[in-house]
């Protein structure tokens, strides 16, 4: 029987897991409210402006409910406001504040910080190979939806 540390899929959870929960603690110890799901929202929203909740949901993998959430929270710590669509008043346009803009662009450094200590040690070359490789694991699970 194989063991979990082989399981590839296994691994790449693990790695995902770890990122996250060391982001996350980056962000506390810099006195960051966010959480990197927020972080994850709020950017899906400034490079896809008029996106829906339905599809950032798909983009940062998420369900409706924990979208919905998320962006409830954000409305009530002022980083994105809620607009009604001029077009059909049931839907909502979702707009990031000055100040989520300013969280956002502060956060990044930390970011890019914490990117840069997760691929310590990893070299361009891995990382090329690794990102092919995720991308048709991908693609291949997506071909089965249909």
């Amino acid at each position: 029987m194989e063991k979990l540390d082989s399981i590839i899929f296994y691994n790449i959870d693990k790695a995902i897991r770890s990122y996250r929960n060391y982001a996350q603690r980056q962000l506390k110890a810099n006195d960051f409210t966010i959480t990197i799901d927020q972080w994850l929202i709020i950017k899906a929203i400034l490079e896809n402006p008029g996106i829906t909740q339905n599809e950032i949901g798909d983009l940062v993998f998420k369900d409706n409910a924990s979208v919905t959430r998320i962006i409830d929270l954000l409305v009530k710590s002022e980083y994105i406001i809620r607009n009604t669509n001029p077009e059909d008043r049931r839907k909502t346009n979702l707009e990031v504040t000055e100040t989520g803009k300013e969280t956002i662009h502060k956060v990044q450094t930390l970011v890019e910080d914490n990117r840069k200590t997760a691929l310590k040690d990893v070299s361009k070359e891995e990382l090329e190979i690794m990102n092919s490789a995720l991308l048709k694991i991908s693609k291949n699970c997506l071909n089965l939806k249909k």
